[in-house]
């Protein structure tokens, strides 16, 4: 299941969001949609729950949900921010706690 690092600190409000790399210490910034995405993403069971309520949410297409939570979650997996769970999570080495 996907989900953020635990050296990634995120702040998510449905204005926008960013979230904190512990290992770069350089926020990635998120647009509204890409934040309810995260949010989404995180709060859900798994990814047909996430697609549903986003799809829901923006009265959009399942498959284009699909394709839109995706690219969210592909992209900060990307950036080392989120792994998908068949990963291990990004080590403790020169964090702030």
């Amino acid at each position: 299941m996907w989900q953020l690092n635990e050296s990634a600190h995120p702040v998510l409000t449905d204005e926008g969001g960013a979230i904190l790399s512990e290992q770069t210490g350089r926020w990635c910034h998120l647009t509204p949609t890409a934040s309810a995405a995260v949010m989404l993403l995180l709060a859900s069971t798994g990814q047909e729950e996430a697609v549903d309520r986003f799809a829901e949410r923006y009265n959009i297409p399942a498959a284009q949900a699909a394709a839109d939570l995706r690219t969210v979650a592909q992209t900060l997996t990307a950036e080392g921010l989120a792994h998908d769970g068949t990963r291990p999570r990004a080590a403790d080495g020169g964090g702030w706690g």
